[in-house]
């Protein structure tokens, strides 16, 4: 009997991955969010934008004193999932 793997989404309030317990967005939940938006850059960043600002909301309001700072979320939610640069056929990358 194969037993199925739970998903790698968050935990509310805590915002700790619900497979491997690592603060949410774990490396697994990354590259399964790089894969599925992967043609679309600006979405993911909209996306894990509303996650930061329901996270904020979680983590401060469960300990205010202890809660994460705002760089730190900021590169735990979106630092890792900027936009890549467009290379145009004419155009070498930057």
């Amino acid at each position: 009997m194969v037993t199925p793997t739970r998903p790698h989404t968050p935990v509310r309030p805590i915002w700790l991955c619900r497979a491997c317990a690592r603060p949410w967005p774990c490396g697994t939940a990354r590259l399964t969010l790089n894969r599925e938006y992967a043609d679309d850059r600006i979405g993911l960043c909209l996306y894990l934008s509303s996650q930061l600002h329901q996270a904020v909301a979680d983590l401060y309001r469960l300990n205010p004193d202890r809660a994460p700072e705002p760089p730190q979320l900021f590169a735990r939610f979106l630092g890792w999932a900027r936009l890549r640069p467009t290379v145009s056929a004419d155009r070498e990358p930057d």
